[in-house]
């Protein structure tokens, strides 16, 4: 008798949440100082780029890898959840599309691209900016992109019913998914409720203030831009990339 996995999500971003999870629990069983070090080592600092840079823990090198680390630091255990929910609903379904490398690989372009839209906006302020919400957002832009097509996931009333082979349907061009009702709805409703949270302030993604706006729309962007050249799902026409992984 076949049974439903109790936990039904694939395997990059199951293993994602777990690592976000693990981190965020780790850090519970450091000091003060111990945990004050891994934030100032592993967040995005745009003082790093300055001066401080050559002081602060990881030095110039830290420049390498804070642009993906900071997604793997949270601000408190609502930050985490939240990030964590909305990968497993729109991450998996990017996944399901694009196999575990292509979605890896867009997760980290939309977590950098966030990253330095907030720089561009807050060069060598003071702060951390920590969370995976750059690279979510960038999830939620990439599914954006295909699951209001036709014959896709979210593409009306009946859509969940149809399986894999909804997941396999060819996407439309960008411009054409700002002319899909539910495509665009969806884009604005996003786009209005993260200027609303960056007006009024959030969960604490940028440390103790408040949320990183900037890097919900730098992410969301890049997921947009993206999508097609990562998408191994061609339209009519177009060859076909390579399977997903």
């Amino acid at each position: 008798m076949n049974r439903t996995p109790a936990i039904n999500l694939p395997p990059a971003v199951l293993w994602l949440a777990l690592a976000f999870i693990g981190v965020h629990g780790l850090r519970h069983f450091l000091s003060v100082d111990q945990d004050g070090w891994v934030l100032l080592a592993f967040a995005f600092i745009g003082e790093r780029y300055g001066p401080l840079g050559e002081v602060l823990p990881g030095g110039r090198a830290a420049l390498v890898w804070t642009p993906l680390t900071y997604a793997f630091l949270h601000a408190n255990l609502l930050h985490l959840l939240m990030n964590v929910v909305w990968m497993a609903s729109f991450g998996a379904a990017l996944e399901r599309r694009f196999g575990a490398v292509r979605f890896l690989a867009l997760s980290a372009i939309s977590a950098i691209a966030g990253v330095a839209a907030h720089a561009v906006m807050h060069m060598d302020e003071p702060g951390l900016v920590i969370g995976a919400s750059g690279a979510v957002s960038g999830m939620m832009a990439g599914a954006a992109r295909f699951a209001f097509s036709p014959g896709g996931p979210l593409s009306g009333p009946l859509a969940g019913g149809r399986g894999a082979a909804a997941y396999r349907m060819p996407a439309e061009p960008l411009l054409q998914t700002f002319a899909n009702p539910r495509a665009l709805t969806f884009i604005v409703v996003w786009f209005a409720l993260n200027l609303l949270f960056g007006l009024t302030g959030g969960l604490g993604a940028a440390g103790e203030g408040g949320i990183a706006w900037e890097a919900h729309i730098g992410g969301f962007l890049a997921g947009l831009l993206c999508f097609s050249l990562l998408d191994p799902i061609r339209s009519p026409g177009r060859p076909s990339l390579p399977s997903p992984d």
